[in-house]
């Protein structure tokens, strides 16, 4: 039979195979510059600026958060292109804050009536158990997560839970004398980790960690630094397919465990833990405590792989951001002398004895209160941005046209670090939240460490008491020392959503009273 095929054309032929290449490379190249050309010239962002390898594609922004050099990247564009920069085809990141905190995270009365502006899961890893926690959840769910959830962090039940809080820190200032006596530099961010994380798994099972009582990371500290800093990865494969594939030829060649299974090992053990809380019958007022309570009053209570999924948003939340802030303070305030001395002569000629640093006590010190702020400005714990999309029909946002469907957020370090809001702001200087006439410019409302409107961070209130006696007692007992007062400490972190913090070194030494 007579082929039918053209003469000297066989479509498996080695000219047939490379015709077909051909043919694909030729589709793919078309297609890609027909994707470049309409992201520069016809898109409905094509208005804000940005690079021009960012505008045509996100591969850029993909490999800067892969690399953890997101936070300096971002602070660069936006010195170079202004308040707005797209940072990829359908993303915009603001520093105009005194406007975009409101138009994007704001409620949505009045000139801002419009739909709600949702979270970007694009940017959120797929739960484990398919139930997204209360930081990715649609309104109605967020809502009445929040309603449940509420109850556990209001200004009540943190007082109650003060004495919890208080034997923790306690024994975190006792472990840091251990180590001065023997006259051993300490990595003070460890201590910080292992405080908070014992503070909140303790809050949220019923029991401690117990970094502080055996003087190390629980293994699912280490998990949880593991489990957040994969989420660049697991993002960046589901959005780019090309980095997926690469992943997977890197790990033929290597003894690397896929980030997916450690992320699956770490919530089992999360569930257990949750389960054994759970089928605990005690009148604790813990987190779960007070949820189980709230529950029964709730008509519209929460299931359990809801519960399952806030679990681990406590855990994460309640710690690493927490220990973050004191891990940074306390490096600014001790390449800070000025400010170190003047918040030592603030701390100890209010209290004789540390019994008598309490919550109460140490809200009244105005000085604590503003280096921490100011390390919040300098040092924000979620340095890059909260992602939102635009509603139907889009809106406006600091006064520019967004379309609907656009990712958008403030780049929180960026927005603190520019010169549009804030005065010497690569400075660290607590006394621009006490009225410092220098500057009485500065746009503090700015900067907003746990976000804005009703998906604010429901756990302020703990941060804050954590924040003030764990800085305060440990300045009380203890003078301060770097061991490397060269080294620039956080010009060596990387951010993989949370900040990758090297150790930081210091000198205990114990104050005689």
């Amino acid at each position: 039979m007579a082929s039918s095929s053209p003469a000297g054309f066989r479509f498996f032929s080695l000219s047939g195979i490379a015709l077909s290449m051909g043919i694909f490379l030729s589709v793919v190249a078309l297609y890609g510059l027909w994707t470049a050309f309409y992201n520069l010239f016809l898109h409905p962002l094509k208005h804000i600026p940005g690079p021009f390898f960012s505008r045509i594609s996100g591969l850029p922004y993909a490999l800067h958060m892969r690399n953890g050099d997101i936070v300096p990247w971002l602070q660069k564009l936006h010195e170079k292109h202004g308040d707005a920069v797209r940072v990829n085809p359908r993303e915009v990141s603001f520093i105009s804050g005194e406007t975009a905190w409101q138009d994007i995270y704001g409620f949505r009365t009045g000139k801002n009536k419009t739909e709600a502006y949702l979270k970007d899961r694009t940017w959120f890893p797929r739960p484990m158990n398919g139930t997204y926690s209360i930081l990715a959840a649609d309104e109605s769910a967020h809502s009445r997560m929040r309603r449940n959830l509420s109850h556990a962090f209001s200004d009540k039940a943190v007082r109650d839970q003060e004495g919890l809080v208080q034997g923790l820190v306690d024994l975190l200032i006792h472990r840091l004398r251990e180590h001065a006596q023997e006259g051993l530099a300490v990595d003070i961010m460890r201590w910080y980790n292992y405080t908070t994380f014992d503070v909140i798994s303790d809050l949220t099972f019923g029991e401690p960690l117990y970094c502080l009582r055996d003087k190390d990371y629980h293994p699912w500290v280490n998990m949880v630094f593991a489990g957040a800093k994969a989420i660049a990865i697991l993002v960046s494969r589901d959005k780019y397919p090309i980095f997926d594939y690469y992943d997977r030829l890197k790990n033929m060649f290597s003894n690397t465990v896929d980030v997916a299974e450690s992320r699956k090992k770490f919530w089992n053990l999360l569930t257990k833990k949750v389960s054994d809380r759970l089928e605990n019958d005690t009148d604790r007022q813990d987190f779960m405590g007070l949820i189980q309570k709230n529950q029964a009053m709730e008509a519209k209570a929460l299931t359990r792989n809801e519960i399952d999924s806030n679990s681990l948003i406590f855990l994460i939340a309640g710690s690493e951001t927490t220990a973050t802030i004191l891990s940074g303070a306390t490096y600014l305030l001790l390449k800070n002398p000025d400010a170190y001395a003047k918040l030592v002569r603030e701390i100890r000629s209010k209290f004789k004895s540390q019994s008598e640093i309490t919550a109460d006590e140490v809200n009244k010190l105005e000085y604590l209160i503003a280096c921490l702020q100011e390390g919040l400005r300098y040092y924000p714990p979620l340095p890059t941005g909260f992602p939102r999309v635009v509603p139907k029909g889009g809106d406006r946002i600091s006064g520019y046209y967004i379309p609907e469907g656009t990712a958008v957020y403030i780049s929180q370090h960026a927005a603190n670090h520019s010169t549009r809001n804030y005065k010497d702001p690569d400075t660290y200087v607590p006394e621009r939240w006490l009225g410092d006439e220098r500057y009485k410019d500065d746009n503090r409302a700015v900067t907003q460490p746990f976000s804005f409107g009703p998906r604010n961070c429901l756990g302020k209130n703990l941060a804050y008491v954590e924040m003030r006696l764990i800085m305060a007692k440990v300045l009380f007992n203890f003078d301060l020392e770097l061991v490397d007062e060269k080294m620039d400490w956080i010009k060596e972190n990387k951010v993989f959503g949370l900040w990758e913090k090297p150790p930081l070194k210091v000198k205990l030494h114990p104050v005689q009273k």
